[in-house]
């Protein structure tokens, strides 16, 4: 963006704020067409990205705040998340003491900052607790959470097996991030079983040994498992506590503990400051990743109550070994059992898992929602984690939050590769997105959250154009707002590189720190829209969530260590790709769901089309609705299996019954429940493709040959205007498409491009098909908006080739500016390269100033392709600046700087940093982040690479 159009935007931001609170935090007010494009070219500091910013060690003061609020506000920051966490290790704390969590002192500076945000304009949001999940050093042991699991020994007898408690207990010790020094075990149950284990029934009880000193289990002849059921108090320590709220983990299945957690928070905070309210917009929790806590003390009573039989004859048996994080490590632990007793006990497995998750939607997400609204503030939430529903639990929170990862622990190259074989694989978005989502599109909530991009691993190596190309894909699963992760609380003395937590280093010391509004006011316009319109979804994915938990358990959200149909959001993707779209429902959602003239209808969302990927185990009340709703005229497409058992052990033969017959009478309407196989070589692109075609499913998009990285979603407005987000998700490669749009809807509407990184709007040239040949460059994104306007510049796309060409690759006078050394380097590049080819220059860390001089004489438009570019690139043409390019084709238009003859030309690449901090072999914090052993970062491309190019269009 030009420097006088930036300024000019600036300027408005006041009037664009207000009409966003006319709007109201949803954005549900109907406003006319123009007022759209105005708060596109100057959206709200609500729509602009917010940070979480880790308060390190809550070691803070009030000048070193409010220089970090004003950086972040002359960045394009929106809003703040207030997170205090633990010091970061390997960091000098220079001595600076730190706030205790709710201490005087501490509210103090959350008052502070929140009051010197409001006066910018600026959003300020604060986490429940610090870490995650949420705990105190001040917790009772009945407050904290407890976990049950299950040791086994295998024992040959005959022989008198003897041990005494405190070696079960080192044993079974928790697997745990951070171990408590203050957990408390204690064996609930001890059973002796043949190995393979017969039935539930042959299980020899000696409940008459726990307590004692010693345990002595006479064993007869034969193998056999001896099973500790074993229960902790406090096994899990808060990670990345900050003082005050370290310690205990809280059990968040008690309501009671949980109410005098939350109240105790905010009552000092109100004693001392007044209503929250009046400082911060919502109250926030982080993803509930719980250690694999699963048990409180009336745990066994409210099974019973709930389910009708009693949990703890088959608890030993129903558990897996698990590590950290209550990740299974091992699911054919403990004695070998047949297939009936596998039936049984897997059943069981299910009512246990169902009744965590009720527990945990009942006694903490609800508490958690209505103590926010006892306050008057939003309650936002990363509402998933082991045991919670993964989509139920968005549902009611005012701002249902995801996440994104510029990379997974899996070290997956997003943007280099999208396969089939694992669902993570080059994918910035989290499997856990489309649920948030998809929660909020059933509650007509416009406002979803991102903790984007978590980053732990490229720290110093992370580019704009990633962080870009990552949150266009959160976007595409119906996320619409972005909170980065993370700034850093770092004081300017703190010495190099700073205080870090993790994070992609949004710091002023990072090289493209001056340029990371371009990524702000782009993440700001896209907001803008995607929060004024209903994410469009005519059809529906059930995920085989409920045969997941029976047979395996349930998983670790965002990233599940292993998922049963490991597809199901392959086929969503592949919906996308091929122009069409689906929300995610569950079985809940299915009963609670209206049939009306052959939809799923559920608050203002309708669904034509069911999928049902993979599954195999229905509830008869589920089924029932199916075939209410093909009898309607809607149709279900059954993937892979069918679902022909029920679910739970209660009442088994006879709810089994009841599945099979329906499915009996939903196989006689063969038209309407359709019953297909997966693509052998797991290409659900190309398969969905032949089978839009083969049972007419619907899109609003006519994609003629689909690209595995090109994905889309759509938006309608309140006005009747709609929005079509398309993305090309590869950092390489370009993608070309014949795209037409279908829509009946947008028949007599005129085609716009709104350019999300001018704020400008250009008419689009469609045939009479409203047909259009997309030429997308790499991690390009548009955003095409149907509206009743008519007049307007017509858009003309530059191009990538031409005539005349003339080949700029060679004897180009090079200045090395070294940003953290603040030295300068001249040298002659006879040909372009990138710096990591050679020795000396791959160390680099700065903006590497390329100038060289050119003869030009050709008619027509001319244009300038920089080809292949490492970094943050800015042209000056005989003086002039023709402007900054952070993502994609590195194209200039040349039309009004150049002249007949002689031109100078000079090129400015500002690199990432991360080669450099890999030669500090002296400074521990910079080694941690891109020498740490098993997570060595890569030696990255740098610099001006090409070739560069000019011709005449």
């Amino acid at each position: 963006m030009k420097r006088r159009i930036f300024l000019q935007q600036s300027s408005l931001l006041g009037a664009s704020f207000l009409f966003a609170k006319h709007l109201n935090a949803f954005g549900k007010e109907s406003v006319d067409m123009e007022s759209y494009y105005t708060l596109f070219q100057n959206p709200s500091t609500t729509q602009r990205p917010f940070v979480r910013w880790w308060w390190n060690g809550n070691k803070i003061n009030k000048n070193e705040l409010l220089r970090e609020l004003k950086l972040l506000k002359d960045a394009g920051i929106g809003g703040v998340e207030i997170n205090p966490i633990s010091f970061p290790k390997r960091t000098d704390d220079m001595g600076i003491p730190s706030l205790k969590w709710l201490s005087k002192e501490w509210v103090d500076m959350v008052q502070y900052t929140a009051n010197e945000a409001k006066k910018m304009g600026m959003t300020t949001d604060l986490i429940v607790g610090s870490g995650w999940p949420f705990g105190s050093e001040d917790l009772r042991e009945d407050e904290t959470a407890q976990v049950v699991l299950v040791h086994c020994e295998l024992i040959e007898g005959p022989t008198t097996y003897v041990v005494r408690p405190y070696h079960v207990f080192n044993m079974i010790d928790p697997a745990v991030t951070d171990k408590n020094p203050l957990r408390n075990p204690e064996i609930l149950a001890i059973k002796l079983v043949k190995d393979p284990m017969p039935s539930i029934d042959d299980a020899v009880d000696y409940a008459a040994e726990i307590g004692k000193d010693k345990i002595e289990i006479p064993v007869p002849p034969g193998k056999h498992i001896l099973y500790f059921l074993v229960k902790f108090k406090a096994f899990a320590s808060v990670i990345n506590g900050a003082p005050g709220a370290a310690g205990s983990i809280l059990n968040h299945m008690d309501k009671a503990t949980v109410s005098r957690y939350l109240e105790r928070m905010s009552t000092q905070m109100q004693q001392q400051i007044g209503p929250l309210k009046n400082y911060v917009r919502a109250l926030f929790t982080d993803s509930m990743e719980l250690e694999g806590c699963n048990w409180c003390d009336d745990f066994a009573v409210e099974f019973q109550r709930r389910r009708g039989y009693d949990i703890m004859p088959y608890l030993p048996f129903i558990l897996f070994k698990v590590g950290r994080l209550g990740a299974v490590v091992d699911e054919n632990y403990g004695a070998k059992k047949g297939a009936e007793l596998t039936e049984i006990l897997n059943r069981v497995r299910f009512d246990y898992e169902y009744t965590k998750a009720c527990l945990l939607k009942e006694r903490f997400t609800d508490t958690y929602v209505n103590w926010c609204r006892s306050l008057g503030v939003k309650s936002r939430a990363q509402a998933y984690g082991r045991g919670f529903f993964p989509l139920e639990s968005s549902l009611d929170y005012d701002i249902p939050e995801g996440e994104s990862w510029t990379t997974n622990y899996l070290r997956h190259k997003l943007g280099e590769e999208m396969p089939d074989e694992d669902y993570r694989r080059g994918r910035g978005y989290t499997m856990i997105d489309k649920y948030v989502s998809s929660a909020a599109h059933l509650k007509g909530k416009r406002l979803v959250s991102c903790e984007e991009m978590t980053n732990t691993y490229l720290v110093f190596n992370t580019q704009l154009e990633l962080l870009k190309l990552g949150s266009d894909q959160s976007a595409m699963t119906g996320i619409t707002h972005s909170v980065w992760h993370g700034f850093n609380y770092s004081p300017l003395e703190a010495p190099f590189p700073g205080w870090i937590q993790y994070g992609s280093f949004y710091n002023e010391r990072n090289n493209w720190w001056p340029y990371f509004n371009y990524l702000n006011n782009y993440k700001a316009r896209l907001s803008s829209q995607l929060q004024q319109g209903d994410y469009f979804a005519d059809m529906a994915i059930l995920p085989a969530n409920y045969d997941l938990w029976t047979e395996n358990g349930v998983q670790t959200d965002p990233f599940p260590e292993k998922l049963n149909v490991p597809y199901t959001s392959l086929l969503w993707e592949a919906i996308s790709k091929n122009g069409g779209n689906a929300d995610y429902i569950t079985e809940m959602i299915l009963q609670d769901c209206k049939v009306e003239k052959g939809n799923l209808c559920y608050g203002k969302r309708k669904y034509s089309v069911l999928f049902l990927p993979g599954i195999k185990r229905m509830s008869p009340k589920s089924m029932a609705r199916l075939l209410e709703f093909v009898q309607s005229g809607g149709r279900v497409v059954a993937i892979e299996t069918l679902p022909q058992m029920s679910l739970g052990l209660q009442d088994q033969v006879k709810n089994d019954a009841e599945v099979q017959a329906i499915l009996r009478k939903l196989q006689s309407y063969s038209d309407r429940f359709i019953a297909t196989s997966k693509p052998e070589d797991n290409n659900f692109m190309d398969w969905y493709h032949l089978a839009m075609q083969r049972f007419r499913l619907p899109h609003y998009l006519h994609i003629d040959q689909p690209n595995r990285y090109v994905m889309q979603m759509r938006s309608i407005r309140d006005d009747g205007s709609e929005c079509y987000f398309i993305q090309n998700a590869h950092r390489a490669n370009s993608a070309r498409l014949n795209i037409s749009f279908i829509a009946p809807e947008i028949r007599k509407k005129t085609c716009w491009l709104w350019d999300l990184d001018t704020g400008r709007r250009s008419r689009v040239t469609l045939d009479r098909e409203n047909s259009l040949l997309l030429d997308m460059g790499p991690t390009d994104a548009f955003l095409f908006v149907f509206d009743n306007h008519r007049e307007g510049t017509v858009w003309q796309p530059l191009a990538t080739t031409g005539s005349h060409v003339l080949d700029l690759s060679t004897q180009w006078k090079v200045e090395l500016k070294h940003k953290q050394e603040g030295t300068s380097q001249q040298l002659v590049l006879p040909r372009l390269m990138d710096f990591k080819e050679d020795e000396q220059l791959m160390w680099f860390s700065g903006t590497a100033i390329y100038q060289r001089s050119f003869n030009w004489s050709a008619a027509g438009q001319c244009l300038l392709n920089l080809g292949k570019v490492a970094g943050v690139s800015e042209v000056f043409v005989n003086g002039q600046s023709l402007g900054v390019k952070w993502y994609g084709r590195r194209i200039y238009d040349l039309a009004t700087v150049l002249k007949n003859g002689e031109n100078q030309i000079e090129v400015r690449i500002t690199t990432t940093m991360g080669n450099y901090l890999k030669t500090l072999k002296d400074n521990e914090n910079a080694q941690y982040w891109v020498n740490r052993k098993g997570r060595e970062q890569e030696i990255q491309s740098m610099g001006l690479i090409g070739p560069v190019t000019l011709y005449t269009s």
